[in-house]
């Protein structure tokens, strides 16, 4: 079943599928709520797993992996706040909200379950409705009163909201190492590494030695080499994780660096 949207900003969450798991870029805030399932999020270094009852803040500017699991027998559940640098931006200028310090770079930050919180959620379960719309006015309200509450309970967390940067240069070559196994596009790769699209690639070529759609393709299948051959585990098993569209594709791009398909190695 697919995700219920009553707001392009607060978005409700129900499958009943095994699992579902895929990847996304998170260009805004997020504040989140697991009603019932887990919900397992990879940075490409971290994993972490939520619990019915637990409480999420994921940051903005990142990738991750997600894999959605029903309880047996039953649905899961889950409410997002999407926190967007707008309301963010005009509530510091109308409130004079101001970082005073850069904030833990953390991807995602587990809230501590408070009364406050939970009460907030159960209010927009009401909207959850066939048929029932929120007034754009009354979404505007219930952003700002959730932005009120988490800094109300971390006050730490102005830092890391209130932060309207883009992102800074980093090193290239620990970033795509890191993050190789992402499938979106160039364009995605070169913001987050703070460079345009063309300083990207001269960059990628100079320090990589190699244009970045070659190299992504190589490094790729130089671990999905070591996923079967060392871990034992197949090919239908992979392919998506390390960022390959289909599985037809990769099996193609495989046998044709190995000289064997991946099932027969």
């Amino acid at each position: 079943m697919a995700p219920k949207i009553d707001n392009p900003r607060i978005a409700y969450s129900c499958y009943y599928a095994k699992n579902r798991e895929g990847e996304q870029f998170v260009s805004e805030h997020v504040f989140s709520y697991q009603i019932s399932g887990t919900l397992t999020l990879s940075d490409g270094e971290k994993q972490h797993i939520f619990s019915p009852g637990d409480f999420r803040l994921i940051r903005r500017n990142q990738l991750v992996k997600f894999l959605k699991e029903p309880p047996p027998g039953g649905e899961f559940r889950s409410v997002s706040v999407y926190l967007d640098q707008q309301t963010l931006r005009n509530m510091s200028v109308e409130h004079d909200i101001r970082v005073s310090s850069p904030s833990d770079k953390a991807s995602f930050v587990r809230l501590a379950p408070r009364p406050l919180l939970k009460s907030y959620m159960d209010s927009l379960s009401p909207y959850n409705q066939d048929g029932i719309k929120m007034d754009p006015k009354l979404v505007e309200v219930k952003l700002h009163e959730a932005i009120f509450i988490l800094l109300q309970g971390n006050p730490e967390l102005k830092d890391m909201l209130f932060d309207f940067s883009d992102p800074i240069k980093t090193d290239l070559k620990a970033f795509m190492e890191k993050n190789f196994h992402f499938n979106v596009p160039l364009e995605r790769f070169a913001y987050l590494t703070g460079r345009s699209l063309a300083t990207f690639k001269r960059d990628f070529q100079k320090i990589l030695g190699s244009s970045p759609s070659k190299w992504l393709q190589q490094r790729r299948l130089h671990e999905a080499h070591y996923q079967i051959s060392e871990k034992g585990r197949s090919a239908s098993e992979i392919y998506l994780e390390l960022g390959f569209e289909n599985l037809s594709h990769f099996s193609f791009a495989f046998k044709n660096k190995y000289g064997v398909s991946p099932s027969r190695l």
